[in-house]
């Protein structure tokens, strides 16, 4: 059986342990607000919807699982992914075996944020004590696959359940955004706001980069022949998504390189890019100015302003061919902002009225620059700890970095960035935890006092992320 213990993830000193306790009690039950992540509004949309397995819910979803499994010699395939391009051999194990399988292995998972989550959903949420392993995998498949045939588990009635304020999802620049139209227009009060994506249509090495400013070309009703109608086309896509609902934009880049180009340079790029003939230099470039012209465009229509930097995307070429993206192969990359950001920073940083956040997978830089960087621009704002990062350790790490310097009023509290919709309890229960731990560890050192860190645990676990995403009641 498995022992949830209420001073879970709490270090042992027992005066910290006291405050830690009372602080978390405090925000345990405040409403979740997610301003990011990857939930498919299409679930939401429908009264009625139908989960499938519990490895369509909990296994296919979500590549911090299958990973770490693939990185112990179990292929995709035999975990039901599917690949790109239907092979004639390729038959889909049951689902049953599939689960078996993840439990055979669930012992790789121990001491990791996925095992703590799903510990926790299975407990706090499905009700099932048993710990996973090889003997039980089929009782739990069972209690699962009940549950989910049950209508207090359909997703309108979870995002309730779960006490879920607003969920924002990431959606792409292209995108009709009809299943937000259906929530809209549904009888369900639930906040479900889209979010532009752009980068399909921005990072120009991307090997679809024709076909998706085809694309953007239609959904604006527009003919995009150069790059003044192109910027046109993006501007119009923006004021549909705010009509929509949306408060932020997102934007994905490998490098944190900036740069301002001319009209007449960025020109050439962009044709050169629909021609499929610009280079390696062309894409570092131009996504760098396109960062300058969103941040331009977020000055004029208000929209928030998330940069998620320094993934090195799609790293296994030969996964990424055969099965897509987003298959657990996004790898770290070294970064460097004080000057990389400079130009954007130049251009934008001193704008009050600018958020503009920032997520990165190199640690290394927190302490050294972007603390002291968000510490002074008015624009600049830190986002939580990201994908590796966004684990117990990473959290007191990511505190300890940026806190002394930049003060927790620069940064943005949480977002749960979840693929696996029955995880956003847990993961926001974690930060909360390790936002009351690290608090009381400043309380018992004379840093702060109880009073200032009853406000601040708020301000982590619920009013940063509302401010920062202008999110209004």
């Amino acid at each position: 059986m498995m022992q949830l213990q209420e001073e879970r993830f709490f270090l042992p000193d027992p005066a910290q342990r006291r405050v830690a306790l009372n602080l978390h009690t405090q925000v345990k039950d405040l409403p979740l607000v997610c301003v990011h992540g990857h939930v498919n509004p299409a679930m939401l949309a429908a009264s009625s919807y139908s989960w499938g397995s519990p490895v369509d819910l909990l296994i296919i979803p979500d590549h911090y699982i299958f990973r770490m499994l693939y990185s112990q010699g179990i292929s995709l395939e035999e975990l039901g992914i599917t690949p790109k391009a239907q092979e004639s051999h390729f038959t889909p194990p049951d689902h049953r075996q599939i689960w078996q399988t993840v439990c055979d292995h669930w012992h790789l998972f121990r001491g990791t944020p996925s095992s703590l989550w799903l510990r926790d959903e299975l407990r706090n949420i499905f009700g099932i004590e048993e710990k996973m392993n090889s003997a039980n995998a089929q009782k739990i498949y069972d209690l699962l696959e009940e549950k989910l045939h049950s209508p207090v588990f359909q997703p309108r009635q979870m995002f309730e359940s779960f006490h879920i304020e607003v969920l924002a999802t990431t959606d792409a620049a292209t995108d009709t955004l009809d299943h937000h139209r259906a929530i809209r227009q549904s009888d369900w009060s639930g906040r479900v706001i889209p979010t532009f994506r752009p980068d399909a249509v921005v990072n120009i090495d991307n090997q679809h980069f024709a076909a998706s400013i085809e694309r953007l070309g239609e959904v604006s009703a527009s003919e995009i022949s150069g790059y003044r109608s192109y910027i046109a086309a993006l501007e119009q896509r923006r004021r549909f998504f705010k009509e929509m609902g949306a408060t932020a934009t997102d934007h994905g880049a490998t490098s944190t390189y900036t740069e301002r180009l001319s009209e007449a340079e960025a020109e050439r790029i962009f044709q050169r890019a629909l021609q499929g003939e610009a280079s390696a230099d062309d894409a570092r470039r131009f996504t760098g100015h396109m960062l300058i012209e969103m941040a331009r465009m977020s000055v004029e229509d208000g929209l928030v302003m998330q940069l998620h930097l320094g993934s090195y995307r799609n790293h296994n070429a030969l996964l990424h061919e055969r099965f897509g993206a987003d298959m657990g192969a996004d790898i770290p990359t070294a970064s460097e902002f004080t000057h990389n950001f400079k130009p954007l920073l130049d251009a934008f940083g001193r704008e009050r009225d600018l958020t503009l956040i920032v997520f990165n997978l190199d640690e290394s830089t927190y302490s050294r620059e972007l603390a002291p960087l968000a510490g002074h621009y008015p624009a600049l704002h830190l986002g939580p700890p990201w994908w590796f990062f966004d684990s117990l350790n990473g959290i007191r790490r990511f505190f300890d970095n940026v806190i002394e310097t930049a003060g927790i009023y620069n940064t943005v509290g949480f977002n749960d960035d979840t693929r696996a919709y029955p995880s956003i309890p847990a993961r926001h229960d974690l930060w909360r935890r390790a936002s009351a731990d690290w608090l009381a560890g400043l309380v018992v050192r004379g840093i702060i006092d109880e009073e200032d860190a009853a406000e601040m645990i708020v301000d982590l676990a619920y009013d940063l992320a509302k401010k920062a995403y202008k999110l209004k009641i």
